[in-house]
Protein backbone atom coordinates (compact mmCIF):
# COMPACT_ATOMS: atom_id res chain seq x y z
CA UNK A 1 0.00 0.00 0.00
CA UNK A 2 1.29 3.43 -0.91
CA UNK A 3 2.11 5.82 1.92
CA UNK A 4 -0.78 8.15 1.08
CA UNK A 5 -3.39 5.38 0.78
CA UNK A 6 -4.77 3.61 3.81
CA UNK A 7 -6.27 0.14 3.97
CA UNK A 8 -9.78 0.18 5.37
CA UNK A 9 -12.05 -2.66 6.37
CA UNK A 10 -15.57 -3.35 7.56
CA UNK A 11 -14.66 -2.56 11.18
CA UNK A 12 -12.98 0.83 10.64
CA UNK A 13 -14.96 2.12 7.63
CA UNK A 14 -17.33 4.30 9.65
CA UNK A 15 -14.53 5.94 11.64
CA UNK A 16 -12.09 6.42 8.75
CA UNK A 17 -14.56 7.34 5.99
CA UNK A 18 -17.95 8.41 7.30
CA UNK A 19 -16.56 10.38 10.27
CA UNK A 20 -13.55 11.81 8.41
CA UNK A 21 -12.96 15.56 8.60
CA UNK A 22 -11.56 15.44 5.05
CA UNK A 23 -13.31 14.19 1.92
CA UNK A 24 -12.47 10.54 1.18
CA UNK A 25 -12.08 8.53 -2.02
CA UNK A 26 -12.50 4.79 -1.44
CA UNK A 27 -11.23 2.34 -4.04
CA UNK A 28 -13.14 -0.95 -3.74
CA UNK A 29 -10.92 -3.61 -5.33
CA UNK A 30 -9.67 -7.20 -5.23
CA UNK A 31 -6.18 -8.63 -5.86
CA UNK A 32 -7.37 -10.82 -8.76
CA UNK A 33 -9.01 -7.89 -10.62
CA UNK A 34 -7.06 -6.77 -13.72
CA UNK A 35 -8.71 -3.35 -14.08
CA UNK A 36 -8.15 -2.77 -10.34
CA UNK A 37 -4.43 -3.35 -10.85
CA UNK A 38 -4.45 -1.04 -13.88
CA UNK A 39 -6.12 1.87 -12.09
CA UNK A 40 -3.99 1.43 -8.93
CA UNK A 41 -0.97 3.49 -10.10
CA UNK A 42 -3.27 6.33 -11.21
CA UNK A 43 -4.93 6.36 -7.78
CA UNK A 44 -1.50 6.34 -6.09
CA UNK A 45 -0.36 9.34 -8.16
CA UNK A 46 -3.56 11.24 -7.37
CA UNK A 47 -3.15 10.42 -3.67
CA UNK A 48 0.17 12.25 -3.82
CA UNK A 49 -1.28 15.16 -5.80
CA UNK A 50 -4.21 15.63 -3.41
CA UNK A 51 -2.26 14.90 -0.21
CA UNK A 52 -3.67 16.99 2.63
CA UNK A 53 -6.90 17.74 0.74
CA UNK A 54 -8.44 14.29 0.25
CA UNK A 55 -7.99 11.03 2.16
CA UNK A 56 -7.47 7.99 -0.09
CA UNK A 57 -8.44 4.50 1.02
CA UNK A 58 -8.66 1.00 -0.45
CA UNK A 59 -11.11 -1.68 0.60
CA UNK A 60 -10.54 -5.29 -0.49
CA UNK A 61 -14.03 -6.58 -1.34
CA UNK A 62 -13.05 -10.23 -0.83
CA UNK A 63 -11.88 -9.64 2.75
CA UNK A 64 -14.59 -7.11 3.64
CA UNK A 65 -18.00 -8.08 2.18
CA UNK A 66 -20.23 -5.97 4.46
CA UNK A 67 -19.21 -2.47 3.33
CA UNK A 68 -19.40 -3.12 -0.44
CA UNK A 69 -22.83 -4.70 -0.02
CA UNK A 70 -24.07 -1.61 1.89
CA UNK A 71 -23.14 0.53 -1.12
CA UNK A 72 -24.50 -1.87 -3.73
CA UNK A 73 -21.14 -2.60 -5.33
CA UNK A 74 -21.56 -5.27 -7.98
CA UNK A 75 -18.45 -4.61 -10.10
CA UNK A 76 -14.89 -3.55 -9.37
CA UNK A 77 -13.01 -1.35 -9.40
CA UNK A 78 -15.61 0.98 -7.93
CA UNK A 79 -14.45 4.30 -6.55
CA UNK A 80 -16.80 6.14 -4.21
CA UNK A 81 -16.24 9.75 -3.21
CA UNK A 82 -17.47 10.76 0.28
CA UNK A 83 -17.82 14.21 1.81
CA UNK A 84 -19.26 14.72 5.26
CA UNK A 85 -20.13 11.03 5.42
CA UNK A 86 -22.25 11.21 2.26
CA UNK A 87 -21.65 9.75 -1.20
CA UNK A 88 -21.10 12.61 -3.66
CA UNK A 89 -19.90 10.62 -6.67
CA UNK A 90 -19.23 7.05 -7.79
CA UNK A 91 -17.23 5.61 -10.68
CA UNK A 92 -17.22 1.96 -11.72
CA UNK A 93 -14.63 0.44 -14.03
CA UNK A 94 -11.36 1.59 -15.52
CA UNK A 95 -11.54 5.30 -16.30
CA UNK A 96 -9.07 8.01 -17.28
CA UNK A 97 -7.08 10.09 -14.83
CA UNK A 98 -9.02 13.13 -16.10
CA UNK A 99 -12.32 11.51 -15.08
CA UNK A 100 -10.98 10.79 -11.60
CA UNK A 101 -9.67 14.35 -11.25
CA UNK A 102 -13.10 15.67 -12.25
CA UNK A 103 -14.64 13.85 -9.26
CA UNK A 104 -11.82 14.87 -6.92
CA UNK A 105 -12.21 18.53 -7.92
CA UNK A 106 -15.87 18.37 -6.85
CA UNK A 107 -14.76 17.10 -3.43
CA UNK A 108 -12.32 19.89 -2.54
Amino acid sequence: MAGNIMDINDSNFEKEVLQSEKPVMVDFWAPWCGPCKAIGPVVETLAGDYDGKVKFAKCNVDDNPITPSKYGIKAIPTLIFFKGGNVVDQITGMVSRARLEESLTKLV
